[in-house]
């Protein structure tokens, strides 16, 4: 029996372009940070230590001491500082992101029905970023976490693994305490949230157009619209180990 639902945030519960997206990030954070370097300069560095992140395989690191720790040894610049002058972007600058996402209309009704049914709701997002800017797009997508009681948020602070690797699952079932088997994940991505959820023996409900092809035969629940896995849990579904949709 489903225990725990994780989601995933962009483009799942939120609509949000990320080629469009990180465009426009990559030029918000790279305009912010000529204070301390060129931008092509700091773009490169941002990309060389966020794919550290991706790669890290080392409980004792969060992502977050990761990136900070090499950004520090490949600049020279003192990460404190550096930590707390891009938080204010966050905070700040980054809000004007909001204008290319879309607010799915089902997304908070689904996630309360979630909670209505005494589920664990982990906003399961690649944890490549601050939770301040997670929380920013969780607000865009109507799903503030001073409303809504999520399980977990993954975040660069409180993770040791990221998407695509199967450890960035098996480490929110060991947080919350969830077997894999009551557990199931929704997501758009079929490599960053469907096959490795699956990896690990987490049901999963792929969201993709009635004609998306999967890229493999790894076996998955899917829906055209978090409204048709809406109508599903209301019903009482649950997912069955053998079953293929």
């Amino acid at each position: 029996m489903i225990q725990a639902i994780l989601f995933d945030l962009d483009d799942t519960l939120l609509g949000n372009d990320l080629d469009k997206f990180l465009s426009g990030y990559f030029s918000l954070l790279g305009e912010y940070a000529t204070r301390y370097m060129p931008r092509e300069k700091f773009i490169a560095e941002l990309m060389t230590c966020t794919q550290a992140m991706i790669q890290n395989s080392d409980r004792a690191m969060t992502n977050r001491d990761i990136f900070w720790q090499l950004f520090a040894q490949r600049t020279g610049l003192d990460s404190d500082e550096m930590e707390a002058f891009f938080d204010q972007f966050y905070r700040n600058q980054f809000l004007q992101l909001e204008s290319g996402t879309v607010k799915r209309p089902f997304a908070a009704k689904l996630v309360q029905l979630c909670l209505d049914k005494d589920l664990d709701v982990v906003i399961a997002t690649n944890p490549l970023f601050p939770l301040v800017a997670i929380e920013a797009r969780l607000n865009w997508a109507g799903l503030s976490v001073e409303v809504y009681d999520f399980a977990l948020v993954t975040a660069y602070e409180n993770m040791h693994a990221a998407k695509p690797s199967p450890a960035y699952y098996a480490e929110i079932l060991e947080k919350i305490e969830c077997a894999p088997e009551n557990a199931l994940m929704v997501g758009d991505d079929w490599g960053n949230d469907i096959l490795p959820a699956r990896q690990v023996g987490i049901h999963t409900y792929w969201l993709a157009p009635e004609d998306a092809v999967p890229p493999s035969k790894v076996p998955s629940y899917r829906g055209t619209s978090l409204q048709d896995l809406y109508v599903l849990l209301a019903a009482g579904w649950q997912p069955v180990v053998s079953r293929q949709q």
